[in-house]
Parts: structure tokens; sequence; C-alpha cells
């Protein structure tokens, strides 16, 4: 399956630890990232990750973009509530996105964990049922 991941900047030692944490089940999958999340989850985890560019500049609507296509599976999306910046990915454009088209996202470590888990149990194999 597709996982997307993004992180806000204060959240990126969290998806660090996250990343290595479930690194044996992420190796199974392919792992889509922002440019920055995606270089620094390579450097702690050694895992190959499908960059777009930065959120900033334009990563953001590029994994909205895959989003709408079909073409992610699942979004992981660590973001600091009490500090939106119009500099950081727009977590409400990419959670609406995934609403809109029934892709599961995580916006804290207790559902990633919930979603992860369950990818690795094979759980999540919702699009065979649409």
């Amino acid at each position: 399956m597709n996982v997307g991941i993004i992180a806000h900047n204060s959240k990126k030692p969290l998806i660090e630890d996250f990343c290595i944490a479930y690194k044996n089940i992420l190796a199974k999958h392919q792992v889509y990232a922002t440019g920055t999340t995606g270089r620094r989850i390579e450097e702690v985890t050694n895992l190959h990750v499908h960059k777009f560019l930065p959120g900033s500049m334009g990563g953001d609507k590029q994994f909205t973009e895959m989003i709408e296509r079909g073409d992610i599976d699942m979004v992981i999306f660590f973001y600091n509530p009490a500090m939106i910046d119009q500099k950081e990915p727009d977590v409400y454009q990419i959670s609406r996105c995934c609403d809109q088209y029934n892709i599961p996202i995580a916006t804290n470590i207790a559902t990633a964990e919930s979603l992860i888990l369950g990818l690795d149990q094979g759980d999540l194999d919702w699009r065979m049922n649409k």
C-alpha cells in the first residue's frame, strides 16, 4: 500500500520516532512524504521514501493531487494544532481531501499506531470493498 506521511516542523522528531518504531512495517509498503519530512525519515530509518517538494513549496499540493488520483492508501499527518502557520502544510485541506476520497488519516500518534498496526495485519484493505 502507499502510505503518505507529513509532519509540521515541531512534529518532525515525533514522526522520526514513529517511523523508527514501525520501520519493519513501513518497509513492506511504499512511503511518500513531503520533502523535509521524507529526507529525515530516510536518514533515521534507511527506508526509501518517495519525496515531494517541501510542504511550504507545494509538496502539500502534490500530496493532495496524489490522494485525488487514488494513489495514496492512508495518510499520517502529525501537525501542531496550537500553531497553524501558512508556511506549514495545510492540515484542513489534506484532511478534507482524505475525507472526500475515503482515505484514512491519522493526525495523532494513537490513531497512527492503530492504522499502522492494521496495515501490518492486512486489516486495512478497504479498497477491495468499493
